[in-house]
């Protein structure tokens, strides 16, 4: 005969001492971890980040005013984890996984710790895959990898956040699953994002994963690594994954609050010692898993802000140490109309082109080289400086360059479009057009080869390659458009 018996769980019983700006001092708990969940008797949940032979620091998710001194509070048997699946595609949820977009609960039957750890060397492979923008300066100069960490960093009010945007626009119907995860901003920032998302018809493939300025600073602080986890679920799974973390800045300053709070010695810009610590554990989880373990990939586009320009602030310096290339929108540019305002000089892929598709590296050869000396002869036009034949030359070309990596907000382009409009900058088409006709010509030519020329799109498609036959073809469609726009 089977006897059932019953699951005992054994749990430790405290009282809270003290409970102040969202740090309780507890005692009761000897056999605490650090990252430990505890639950008080108002219902809050807080996590483990301290403790001593007397007593236990903990800092509470949600509104710590609820919870008196004198109050009880019970220690779970797990770490922090969050709940993860499939359904959360299409949801807007906060740093735990819950629900806050009003749709009901999300069915979940799989959970993971947010402070995990991240794939080790021998479980990982290089990156080759190409994760396209659709951003014209990006996709041709700075390549990203499916897989790669690529910092944006810039001042205030640059476009950081619309890179980001643009490149989780332009994943639609690629398979890939985007994270969007906002930190420490306003609700009507957060909503003007989910309503450009929807708008351009791919919040339906995303995740947003949401700690406001309201929130607490501990759940501004475990917020991005609840999107991280979110990500690693599918990873796992062997699909792509792209999270976007706006902006780790917010999530510095949550950290340094708490460990002041804390009472933690202060260091440089009084951030604590173990700050570049929580930010290279978040940003070690990116990466391409090996194939036995299902190929699948995480990259992370994480922002960062810096004021007036200076790169070498304490968390910017920090964060470009520990990612594979920057992105830096540099201000002086953006108010001179070239958008998106990136430097070319200051911006770099430390994969390089091995993660562009073989059609456009055939095309960006000597690209950053031709706008670096355009860029630097108008610095001394200012100065007033005689200018040579070749130099007139080289800033013909480079004002054609300037205004093709001109793009607007909230509209990535295709690969066809960018293989086209720099196919013909490279056989110095463009550079003998008026302004108008080259206007007209980056607003039709794509959907005169859709149109006219459907073989040409299908073959740069599906080889991603430009072979001498391919460059042929478009030699002819190019030839036909002009002809047809002179009539």
């Amino acid at each position: 005969m089977d006897v059932n018996v019953p699951t005992l769980e054994l749990n430790e019983i405290g009282k809270v001492k003290e409970s102040a700006h969202g740090i309780v001092k507890a005692e009761g708990l000897p056999s605490c971890l650090y990252g430990q969940l505890v639950e008080f008797e108002a219902g809050l949940k807080g996590i483990v980040l301290e403790f001593n032979p007397d007593e236990v620091s903990i800092v509470v998710l949600g509104d710590y005013r609820k919870i008196k001194v004198g109050s009880s509070l019970t220690s779970k048997k797990e770490l922090i984890t969050i709940p993860v699946g499939d359904k959360f595609v299409g949801r807007i949820v906060d740093c735990l996984g819950q629900p806050i977009d009003g749709k009901g609960e999300i069915p979940s039957f799989n959970s993971r710790l947010v402070f995990s750890q991240a794939p080790g060397v021998m479980d990982r492979e290089p990156i080759y895959s190409p994760l396209l923008t659709g951003i014209k300066i990006l996709d041709m100069v700075i390549p990203i990898g499916k897989g790669q960490r690529e910092l944006i960093i810039g001042d205030r009010q640059t476009g950081r956040t619309s890179i980001a945007l643009d490149t989780i626009i332009n994943q639609k119907d690629k398979d890939v699953v985007c994270i969007y995860c906002f930190i420490g901003g306003t609700f009507s920032d957060f909503e003007k994002t989910i309503h450009k998302l929807k708008e351009k018809d791919m919040f339906s493939s995303s995740i947003a994963v949401c700690a406001f300025a309201s929130n607490s600073s501990a759940e501004q602080f475990i917020c991005p690594y609840t999107a991280a986890c979110l990500g690693e679920h599918f990873m796992h799974k062997g699909k792509d994954v792209l999270v976007v973390f706006d902006d780790l800045t917010k999530h510095a300053w949550a950290y340094r609050q708490i460990s002041l709070l804390l009472k933690r010695s202060p260091g440089r810009e009084a951030y604590p010692a173990d700050v570049f610590y929580i930010h290279s554990q978040l940003m070690e989880r990116a990466g391409k898993l090996k194939s036995e373990l299902g190929g699948g990939t995480m990259s992370f586009l994480p922002i960062v802000e810096t004021l007036q320009g200076d790169i070498t602030g304490y968390i910017p310096s920090n964060l470009v140490s520990m990612t594979d290339g920057q992105i830096y929108l540099n201000t002086t540019l953006f108010h001179e109309g070239f958008k998106p305002a990136i430097d070319i000089g200051l911006s770099v892929s430390r994969i390089g082109d091995r993660v562009q598709p073989p059609v456009l590296r055939k095309l960006n050869r000597g690209l950053r080289l031709d706008y670096l000396q355009y860029r630097e002869i108008l610095r001394l036009i200012k100065l007033k400086t005689g200018l040579s034949p070749e130099a007139q030359e080289i800033i013909k070309r480079g004002q054609v360059l300037e205004d093709l990596f001109i793009q607007d907000n909230y509209n990535p382009l295709s690969l066809v479009e960018e293989v086209a409009l720099f196919y013909a900058f490279r056989k110095k088409i463009l550079e003998v057009l008026t302004p108008d006709v080259l206007s007209r010509f980056k607003l039709e030519i794509v959907e005169f080869l859709n149109f006219n020329c459907p073989d040409v799109v299908t073959n740069i498609i599906e080889a991603n390659d430009l072979s001498d036959e391919m460059a042929a073809e478009l030699d002819k469609a190019l030839v036909t458009y002009f002809r047809s726009t002179r009539r």
